[in-house]
Order: C-alpha cells, then sequence, then structure tokens
C-alpha cells in the first residue's frame, strides 16, 4: 500500500518550535520511526512551505496512490486552491492537525479542506499521522 505523508508550512520546524504544542522531535526522526512501526506499508514523506508545491505533489500522486495523509498547516485555513485540488484527485486525503485546532484561536478552527477530505484527525500530537495509519 503506497501511503504518503504530506505535510505543510513550517511544519520543517518541528521540534525547533513551539514545543509545548508541536512536540520536541523533528518529523524526520517521527518518519523514521513510523516506517520501522508500519513496515507493510510504502510510506513516503513530503514537506513544503509553497502552496503550489503542495498542490503539484496533490495532483502527481493523487490518482496512483492508496492515501495521502496531510497537514496542511496554516493552508488549512486560507487554500481554496489545496481543497479545490482535493476534490478533484481520487486518492482518499486524511487531513492531520497536530493540534486540536478547535481549541486555539478563532481564525484556526474553520478548515477549507475538511469538506473534502475521508477523515479529519487533530489534537493527538504527532500520533495523529500514527491514528490514520493503524485505520488503513
Amino acid at each position: 500500500m503506497k501511503v504518503i505523508i504530506i505535510n505543510g508550512p513550517n511544519l520543517n520546524l518541528l521540534g525547533i518550535r513551539e514545543k509545548s504544542i508541536y512536540g520536541n522531535i523533528s518529523f524526520e526522526e517521527y518518519f523514521e520511526k513510523l516506517k520501522i512501526e508500519f513496515p507493510n506499508l510504502n510510506l513516503e514523506y513530503f514537506q513544503s512551505n509553497i502552496e503550489g508545491e503542495l498542490i503539484d505533489k496533490l495532483q502527481e500522486i493523487g490518482f496512483t496512490y492508496n492515501a495521502i495523509l496531510l497537514n496542511a498547516g496554516g493552508y488549512t485555513h486560507t487554500s481554496i486552491a489545496i481543497s479545490d485540488c482535493i476534490k478533484a484527485i481520487e486518492t482518499p486525503v486524511y487531513e492531520i492537525h497536530i493540534s486540536n485546532i478547535y481549541s486555539r484561536e478563532e481564525y484556526r478552527r474553520k478548515s477549507l479542506l475538511s469538506k473534502n477530505c475521508k477523515a479529519v484527525i487533530c489534537g493527538l500530537g504527532l500520533n495523529s499521522y500514527k491514528t490514520v495509519l493503524f485505520n488503513l
């Protein structure tokens, strides 16, 4: 099963930024643990701070992979373009958030992506990703 995790802006700073919210390890470290824990999945990882690169990646793999775990970061709340892309592709997209976006600032409580995603997982820290992988 081919699964890709796509992380958006500022998630390259995990382990460095706001550790009380996002934890103290980098996503690369966490990803290595996921590959060990889920050896039967063909896991890949992509991160970009650029909206167009995220859309390009979704379009590139959105008809051939089995699942996409997408943490679009701040674009969750602002990107009609990413939402439209999710709607246009065939691969199911799972919206992931490390923090509970519904307990944070008002502007973070609205997702433009959710209506086009198979599920939304939030508030479980990095285990938000693992929750989806366990259920694939």
